[in-house]
């Protein structure tokens, strides 16, 4: 923990009802982001990152949340949804994953982008314009002048991932969630986006969460990584140590799936074994134990904690060696 600490998130859990009962799929996530601090949540699609993040802000219907999430020592939980929506992309600004399902087809893309900035930050229309014209042009849309009169439809889908990135970051916010804020992008393009993340971060002290399944992106971007797995957070570290010396077999099978550059020509992408549990999840055993080479009959009798192994890192396993996969 750190006196910087803006977001802290303290046993979260999400719980939502199904036709075959109540299903928990978010279970006592805890972790915490620092002014200036970027963090990662990484995993498998179905380990939960999305919908964590969501929660975050109480934009999940029909859910219940469990334990806290407090932005500057203020409880998200406990506000009336009035002050919610001055949260909302005003004290925290969210790029979601589904642009074309986010963004209002009726609606400019001028008028949504620059919409945070009347809402939050009190600017005319006309300044407001202005700005809007200013982060699709740091976001990399050729001729945003032109764009902003342009409706979603118009637009492909990853200049529609650049506009989300630029509404997310117009009223300034103090925290960037950042729901794989570069698929469907080229690399260039996501490199610039990348960098805009970063540069904003530097610039504002803002916060960033940034949820990927690329690990390339973890690397390079976070100062510390969360990783995620059937609704738990499995490790916590650095990111220099999660990639150097992981301890969950988790980790060590997300890290071995990377194609190496020392990989002999012709030899097969490695894949972890099996596949996720399914909801209701178990609370008795560890929940990668069914597909872990190092699982023992303790794996399968008890639900491991995440254990703090040092002032850097915390795994949640029963005792292996870190050794094995990653060679």
């Amino acid at each position: 923990m750190t006196d910087r600490r803006l977001l802290d998130v303290r046993g979260l859990g999400v719980t939502f009802a199904t036709p075959r009962g109540r299903v928990r799929v978010v279970d006592n996530v805890n972790f915490d982001i620092a002014r200036g601090e970027c963090v990662g949540l990484i995993g498998e699609s179905g380990s939960g990152k999305s919908v964590t993040a969501l929660s975050l802000v109480r934009l999940l219907k029909n859910a219940t949340l469990e334990g806290e999430v407090l932005l500057d020592g203020k409880h998200l939980f406990t506000l009336s949804e009035a002050e919610l929506n001055r949260v909302r992309g005003g004290e925290v600004g969210f790029v979601f994953q589904d642009p074309m399902a986010c963004l209002n087809p009726a609606l400019t893309i001028g008028y949504q982008v620059a919409e945070p900035a009347i809402l939050h930050l009190g600017m005319s229309k006309k300044e407001a314009r202005s700005h809007a014209a200013d982060l699709l042009d740091r976001v990399g849309i050729a001729r945003p002048a032109d764009r902003l009169r342009d409706y979603p439809h118009q637009l492909s889908g990853g200049m529609r991932q650049r506009v989300m990135v630029a509404i997310a970051l117009a009223a300034n916010p103090r925290l960037i969630i950042a729901d794989e804020p570069t698929t469907a992008l080229d690399v260039t393009i996501q490199a610039q986006i990348l960098d805009l993340i970063r540069e904003v971060s530097a610039q504002t002290d803002a916060a960033v969460l940034m949820i990927t399944h690329d690990l390339g992106i973890a690397a390079g971007l976070c100062d510390r990584v969360n990783v995620m797995y059937a609704g738990q957070i499995v490790e916590q570290a650095t990111t220099s140590v999660l990639f150097s010396a992981p301890e969950m077999p988790y980790t060590w099978g997300l890290l071995d799936s990377l194609p190496r550059m020392d990989d002999v020509r012709g030899t097969k992408l490695r894949s972890i074994p099996g596949s996720p549990p399914a909801p209701p999840l178990p609370d008795d055993i560890c929940r990668f134990s069914s597909r872990c080479p190092y699982a023992r009959d303790v794996c399968r009798d008890t639900g491991p904690e995440l254990v703090v192994r040092s002032p850097i890192q915390a795994a949640r396993c029963l005792g292996t060696e870190s050794t094995g996969w990653i060679t």
